[in-house]
């Protein structure tokens, strides 16, 4: 029974170029691939950059980048080359954009509890409980 993929081998075979004799992939066919805006990329990568050396991402020269454009279609386009992943970056990339962000911290909280702890060691025993205020 032949197993299905989400993306057919063919769109994924035509994104492949050759380019200083790797064969790469360019960050906005990643971006198309794993459902991502490429800035998206983009930022993973500088956030990470230390997990990616210079032989599995590399960043297109000008003239590499102005040969691409012109055997492009379209209109619109980049300020700046793009970012093409050898076979270990894309590898490197999916396990950097699979990472869960750090959740968010609460600011201030040991402030909030040793507040209302001294507020509770300065109130006598029998005194009333007070309501706290909704910020």
């Amino acid at each position: 029974m032949a197993v299905k993929s989400i993306v057919p081998a063919e769109r994924i075979e035509q994104s492949i170029l050759f380019l200083r004799g790797e064969k790469v992939m360019l960050d906005a066919d990643l971006a198309v691939l794993y459902g991502v805006e490429t800035r998206v990329i983009v930022q993973a990568v500088k956030r990470n950059i230390s997990r990616f050396p210079g032989d599995f991402m590399f960043r297109l020269s000008d003239k590499e980048y102005s040969l691409l454009k012109s055997h492009s279609e379209g209109r619109g386009g980049r300020r700046y080359p793009p970012y093409v992943f050898t076979e270990q970056g894309v590898a490197m990339l999916s396990s950097v954009l699979k990472m869960e962000p750090p959740k968010p911290r609460k600011k201030q909280i040991g402030f909030h509890w040793k507040a209302e702890e001294s507020a509770k060691k300065k109130e006598p025993k029998n005194a009333r409980p007070r309501r706290r205020k909704n910020n």
